[in-house]
Order: C-alpha cells, then structure tokens, then sequence
C-alpha cells in the first residue's frame, strides 16, 4: 500500500507534464480589411503617433464630467454584474483545472449485521461489526491525450473572453454616461430657450390683444400670434419632459442619485485630450476589448477541438484506497489492520453511434462560427472608426454653417420686429422670421451636442484608453483577480 500511494504522485506528474494537446495549432485569422483609413474630404486626418487614447480620467476635461462617470462606474448594475461573471467564470476555470489533480477524501464507516441462528455457520445468533477508516482516490483520469488540457485551455480563454467583455462593457458605460451628461445640458439650453421664448411669445400675445381691442391689427394677426404663442407653450412641455427624461436615464445609468452641482446646465463641449492611437487599422482595432473578447472565443472554440480528437483515444482512470478496518472500534488502528486497493481501468471507444465524430465536427463548426465573429467584429470596428472620423471631418464645418444660419435668422428676426414697429412690414413677416429663429436656435442647440458627442465616439471606437490601475473607482478595484493556478 505504502507503495501504492508513494507512486501516484509521480503518476500524477507524468500526467501533468507528459501529456500532449490535440487541438489544432492556433493561428490568428488576418484582419479582413484594409491597411489604411479612409482618407478624403470627409474625413479626418488620423494623425496617429502614440499607442492608445488617454485614459478617461485624462481624456474627459469636465472635472463634473469626471466625477460623474466615477459614480456609475461604481453604482451601475450592469456593469457590476459584468465584473461578477467575470469572477464565476474565474472560479469555473479553477473548476476544469483541479482535473489535472486527483481528488482524495476521508472515509470513515460502521457496518453493523444481524444473522439469525437459522443462516448462522455457528448455530447461534451473531451479530457483527466491521469499522474501517480509509484515504480514497476517486476515479482519476490520466491526461495522455490532452483531453483535460484542452478543456482546461477552453475554460481559461473563456474566462478571459469574459474579461475583456467587462472592458468593453466599462468603454460602452462610460462613453453612455457622457453622451447621456452631454444631452442633458443640450436639452437643459433647450429648455432655456423655450422658457425664453414662451416668455417672449406671451408678451406678444398681451400686445396684440391690445393691439386688437385699439383696432391697430385684425382677427387674422391676433389668431397668429395665439398660434406662435401656443406653439410656444407646447415647445416648452416638451422640453420639460425631455429634461425629467433625460434625468431619469441617467440616474439609471449612474445607479445612483446624481449631485445637481455635476450637472450640465447647458450645452458643454468636451475637449479632446491627445490624438488618435499610431498604426494601421488592423493594428489598432486589436486593442478594443470587444475584438479581444471575439479572438479569446475563437481561441476556447479552437482548444474544444483538441477535446473532442480526445474523445477517439483511450482512457486510462486509477481508483485507489487504503485505511485501516476492524471488527473492534477500538482496534481499528492496532497493527495489522490495514487495507487497500487499487483499480487502474481503461476505456477504449469501440462503438459510439457515430456520437464522437458528431461532436468532433459540432466543434469544428463552432470554431468556423467563432472566425466568422471575430472577421465581422474587426469589420464592424472598422466601419465605426471611419465613421468617427467621418463626423470628426464634418462636424466643424457644419457647426460653423449653423451657428452663421442661427446668426442671420436671428438678425432678421430683429430687423422684421423693428420694420413692423415702424409699419414698414407686415405682422406675418415678423411670425415668419421667428419660427426661423427658433428652428435654428434648436438646430444649434443639436450641432453642439454632436460637435461634443463626436469625441465621446472617437474615444468608444477606440476601444477607450489604458486602464490605469491606480485610477480604478473602489468597485472596480474590488473586482480585479488574478487566475489562480495557472499553468
């Protein structure tokens, strides 16, 4: 026995070290685009020379801003149920691992038996007792054919798929929780403006009602100015509503109530920090973690392979134990009462229904699936990234064409008022010219907040900045593990 057990150690190390890996030799898919940016007049020139964006801490300005993204980062349900399954799928990975080693338990029995004088050898009625106390392997799998280690393999790049979709759920949250910031200070001047407005079209209406009982305007007039007064009065329950709305959105978003005192009160405009990542696209995209998490899928589908080649060769499983038993409790660990067995087995699959090549193939097809998402992940990538720098390439020019359009029909607006103080122009002309004002004031309004929400996409396409461990919000530092036992 003592031999038995000095044995299985070293049993257990050939299996560790000697066994081979049947899963094909992996080799990366090549990026299925092109080796440049679009380039052209509306595009952005991508004047790349450093390796990624700045981390958020450093890329957003706001230090409001700043503050906020923290609190969702450390209140958000989503993103706190992504770092959670970041830890079950660790702990899934130590499960398949602890396959390498055997399992040995204690075992500690009391057999009691009566036999009737009727069955008994002696005559007599007996009665015995047999205690026994054992250390016991339960069937352990020698890993000749890499079938452990390749589940093993699937398991560990699984878990880190999951990670890095947790990086990609942090760049999605806080490029949302910046949009939704900016968007409510859009809808916050929106709501200004309207107020402004309504105060304006209000005191309109008074005059022409007074104009109207002094005979100095007709029905026509008065029921137009009621029209742009009303009008007024809707625009402005609307903006209202936009503004509570966008509130409850972001304190979804944030997972907590958020500090008046962090919130925009008008349209902000974030400032780009740095410049674009260096390299060419099929480079960069690589740094997004919803690219990374693609490959790490292929890579767990690829190591399944390996698993299901196994399931055509041998297994070799050991069953042992040894203790001690006696028919006396108080001689159970007197000398010579020592037992032990051991049981090495092997199963070799000789007919399985066609089962171990189904699921052979059912592998090789999850791989192909798992190349077809990761090529169309870099191809969505890239689309958003020329797409950014599309808007990155525009923007401006449309933000300036529409504050200058603001400008004039603001100008006219106040040119049409004084002609018609003076008679010169007719009520109708003056209605005109402030329904087109305040169409380009709300134009402006939308051009800004996407003039500032174009970076915010700049820096999501990206795949978002290095995560700076020091910078880490407390719930994010609570949920950063390491792999245990890693091979």
């Amino acid at each position: 026995m003592r031999k038995t057990f000095k044995l299985l150690p070293l049993v257990a190390a050939l299996a560790l070290t000697g066994c081979m890996s049947m899963a094909p030799s992996y080799e990366r898919p090549q990026a299925p685009i092109v080796d440049a940016w679009p380039a052209g007049e509306a595009y952005a020139e991508a004047k790349l020379n450093q390796q990624a964006l700045p981390d958020w801490h450093e890329f957003f300005t706001d230090e409001r801003l700043r503050k906020v993204i923290e609190l969702t980062l450390e209140n958000n349900r989503d993103y706190r149920v992504a770092m959670l399954n970041v830890q079950k799928m660790r702990y899934a990975y130590n499960i398949q691992r602890s396959e390498f080693l055997p399992s040995i338990s204690g075992v500690g029995s009391g057999e009691h038996s009566g036999t009737p004088r009727t069955l008994s050898a002696t005559g007599q009625d007996t009665v015995s007792h047999v205690y026994s106390a054992n250390l016991a392997m339960a069937s352990y799998e020698l890993d000749l054919f890499g079938r452990i280690r390749s589940l093993s393999d699937e398991a560990l790049n699984q878990y880190f798929a999951t990670e890095e979709a947790r990086k990609s759920a942090r760049v999605t949250l806080i490029a949302e929780t910046a949009n939704m910031w900016l968007q409510l200070g859009a809808d916050r001047s929106l709501l200004a403006f309207a107020k402004e407005t309504l105060d304006s079209q209000e005191k309109s209406y008074k005059l022409s009602e007074a104009s109207y009982k002094a005979g100095a305007i007709n029905l026509l007039e008065l029921n137009q100015a009621k029209q742009m007064y009303a009008s007024a009065q809707a625009s402005y329950a609307s903006s209202q509503r936009a503004v509570a709305q966008d509130m409850n959105a972001l304190t979804l978003l944030v997972g907590t109530s958020v500090p008046e005192d962090l919130l925009p009160s008008k349209v902000e405009v974030v400032t780009l920090a740095g410049v674009l990542p260096k390299g060419v696209p099929s480079e960069v995209l690589l740094n997004r973690p919803d690219i990374a998490q693609a490959e790490y899928t292929l890579m767990a589908a690829n190591a399944d392979i390996g698993a299901a080649r196994a399931n055509f060769f041998p297994r070799i499983s050991l069953i042992a134990s040894g203790g001690t038993g006696s028919t006396e409790l108080d001689d159970l660990f007197d000398a010579g009462t020592r037992l032990w067995s051991f049981t090495p087995s092997i199963s070799l699959p000789i007919f399985t229904g066609g089962a171990n090549w189904a699921t052979l193939r059912v592998s090789e097809t999850e791989r192909d699936i798992a190349v077809a998402d990761y090529e169309k992940a870099i191809q969505t990538a890239f689309r958003e990234v020329a797409d950014a720098l599309a808007t990155e390439g525009t923007i401006e020019r449309e933000l300036k064409a529409t504050q200058e359009y603001a400008d004039a029909t603001k100008t006219a607006y106040e040119l049409a008022q004084a002609r018609y103080r003076h008679g010169s122009e007719s009520f109708l002309t003056v209605l005109d010219s402030q329904r087109q004002y305040v169409s380009a004031q709300t134009q402006l309004a939308v051009a800004q907040q996407a003039r500032a929400m174009s970076l915010v996409t700049l820096y999501k396409t990206f795949g978002g900045g290095a995560v700076d461990l020091d910078k880490k919000s407390e719930g994010e530092k609570a949920s950063s593990v390491k792999v245990e036992n890693e091979a």
